[in-house]
């Protein structure tokens, strides 16, 4: 009768050593793979800023109205659980109002940070170290670009990524203005979030560079506070009338109780739809 014997490998230090060997490479490695954005490690929920180069040509765009070029751009960017650079994601882009106090970067941790991560977006926001001189949309559309080239180094992927726009107040106007600007350059407009807009900034920046007659098509999600002193509810229904009177055919307008603010439920339902 044949028997067969099961011999076990013998423990010894050698073999303990080899194994903490490979379980150290194998942390080195995954420590290799760890996600970063623009050589700034980044966990899911937490925001970086990045320090990020400006090219010749958006160097030439922040100079508008004169101002003076800073060394660099700063990005500020955030991505919601579950992150992985190779896989799809849309791209939320933040543009604040005018007032020199605020930064696209402010109202991106104020408003919208919180709403976008919990509704799977990525959301960013380009700037300069300091508030410009002159607080033009060449200074806007240059330093948000830094920031989206540094988020194409960073994830290669990404430059399939659909991107929308969001804005409060006088932001709703910049994100107006430079919405179809992106769509010239190349990007594929998800949609806009407008709120607490009083002029139809949209339409203007359709008409004065022209990105196609595909851009009517966009979807823009219009928030109205009832009670909005700053955008008095029959101006911004006077905006709404005006943007379908140039031609955009895809537009949602809801209304909410509220004064001049952001309504962060709207933020999540425009998000949602822009996913559609």
């Amino acid at each position: 009768m044949n028997t067969t014997t099961c011999v076990k490998p013998r423990v010894t230090k050698r073999r303990i050593a080899m194994a903490m060997t490979l379980a150290a490479v194998g942390m080195v490695c995954a420590s290799a793979r760890a996600v970063t954005f623009a050589g700034v490690p980044l966990a899911p929920g937490a925001t970086v800023r990045a320090e990020v180069p400006l090219s010749p040509q958006q160097q030439r765009y922040v100079a508008e109205g004169g101002n003076a070029v800073p060394p660099h751009a700063v990005a500020v960017l955030a991505v919601p659980a579950g992150f992985d650079p190779a896989k799809g994601w849309p791209v939320l882009v933040v543009f604040s109002t005018s007032d020199l106090k605020i930064q696209n970067r402010d109202d991106l941790v104020k408003l919208y940070r919180e709403t976008a991560l919990q509704e799977g977006w990525v959301i960013i926001a380009g700037d300069g170290p300091q508030p410009p001189r002159q607080d033009s949309s060449g200074w806007r559309f240059g330093m948000t670009l830094a920031a989206l080239d540094a988020m194409h180094r960073s994830f290669p992927a990404s430059t399939q990524w659909p991107i929308a726009c969001a804005g409060f107040s006088g932001g709703a106007k910049r994100s107006g203005l430079l919405a179809p600007l992106l769509a010239l350059a190349g990007y594929r407009i998800a949609g806009l979030f407008l709120t607490g807009l009083n002029e139809d900034a949209l339409s203007r920046g359709y008409g004065q560079y022209n990105p196609g007659a595909g851009f009517l098509r966009t979807k823009v999600f219009f928030s109205s506070g009832a009670r909005d002193a700053t955008a008095p509810l029959v101006q911004q229904n006077s905006v709404r009338a005006s943007m379908a009177r140039r031609g955009f055919s895809n537009i949602r307008h809801e209304t909410f109780d509220g004064p001049h603010v952001v309504k962060r439920a709207h933020v999540a339902a425009a998000l949602r739809w822009f996913r559609e």
